[in-house]
């Protein structure tokens, strides 16, 4: 994925160490949970305009199918009723749907919809969002993580921001599933991916579907890098006290792990969870996804193996099967 934006503030402030007192690793990597009010006028100087009460009535009436919110009962747009207990149209309001670090927004130029995500600056995820957003990682192919439009450091509360493009975590829209050939597409931007961050020595240690989103228009990216972790060349990949969305086996019975294994194994699960939801059955995939599940990490191959595997199984696909609807593949019961 080649990515088309500015990053500021490139070069970050020092990062403090483990040895300086006011440094506590645990405490970086918490969850921020900002006053957006108070990074509101910082956030519209950058041309980002977080969602008021007026935009938030604005969405519901676009999107009523009568086309006016009048006469429908609150019950159908709780988001609506929520926004209409605030007196002022220009007070925030909050999607009761994110997290508290989240919050939804709009580029001012063009009225791009985006979501921005509030991080400790010295935390490992925005270490591995700065490291994926710059060049030359930013524009390597194999990249797939959500375009991130601006990078805003804020020393002085040791907080930053993250100002991605808003996409769906629907997989499938509703107008019904995608063809095979756009479903193992997808497939593959996931296998890829996890390809490309182990080859620059960074482990995502929570893939899964929920971390999966999707612009509608063929591009899959990964999000959510709160547990990931940046190796140094050469060292062991080792984590402890693994807790995640996917959790192999490993993690229950060993204090010291292979970060990379654990993604193997979540990258199966992602991709038996993904055929579940689209409602195919592929007999190839199953293949492919046997090997990483081995309770035994190190038998799990490495994940440029299964990019390798994932290809030449899908080169024994015929045309016809490839271009037909789930209906038409042979389905799991």
């Amino acid at each position: 994925m080649s990515f088309n934006y500015h990053i500021a503030n490139s070069n970050p402030p020092p990062s403090p160490t483990p040895s300086d007192s006011s440094f506590d690793d645990d405490e970086a990597n918490c969850r921020v949970t900002p006053y957006w009010q108070k990074f509101r006028g910082l956030l519209k100087t950058r041309g980002f305009r977080l969602d008021t009460v007026r935009d938030v009535k604005e969405y519901y009436k676009r999107h009523s199918e009568r086309g006016s919110l009048d006469s429908v009962c609150p019950e159908q747009f709780p988001g609506f009723r929520r926004a209409c207990q605030h007196s002022d149209d220009d007070d925030l309001c909050p999607d009761a749907g994110l997290l508290d670090n989240l919050f939804r927004g709009t580029r001012s130029r063009d009225g791009l919809k985006v979501v921005v995500k509030a991080v400790n600056l010295y935390s490992r995820e925005y270490e591995v969002i700065r490291l994926l957003s710059s060049p030359p990682l930013r524009d390597d192919p194999m990249n797939h993580t959500i375009p991130i439009l601006d990078l805003i450091d804020v020393p002085r509360d040791r907080i930053a921001f993250i100002v991605m493009e808003e996409w769906s975590s629907q997989l499938i829209p509703d107008s019904g599933p995608c063809c095979l050939s756009l479903f193992l597409a997808a497939l593959r931007q996931c296998i890829e991916h996890a390809v490309f961050l182990h080859r620059n020595h960074i482990a995502h240690l929570d893939i899964s579907l929920r971390n999966l989103l999707t612009d509608y228009n063929g591009r899959y990216a990964y999000i959510d890098y709160e547990l990931s972790r940046r190796f140094s060349s050469g060292s062991e990949p080792l984590i402890y006290s693994y807790r995640g969305t996917e959790v192999p086996p490993e993690c229950e019975r060993m204090d010291a792990v292979d970060a990379y294994k654990i993604d193997v194994w979540a990258l199966a699960i992602l991709i038996l969870r993904a055929c579940q939801t689209a409602g195919y059955h592929i007999p190839e995939l199953m293949q492919l996804v046997g090997p990483m599940l081995y309770e035994d990490p190190r038998r799990r191959p490495p994940l440029s193996l299964v990019l390798q595997t994932f290809d030449r199984l899908m080169q024994t696909f015929k045309q016809n099967r490839v271009d037909t609807p789930p209906s038409a593949i042979e389905h799991r019961h």
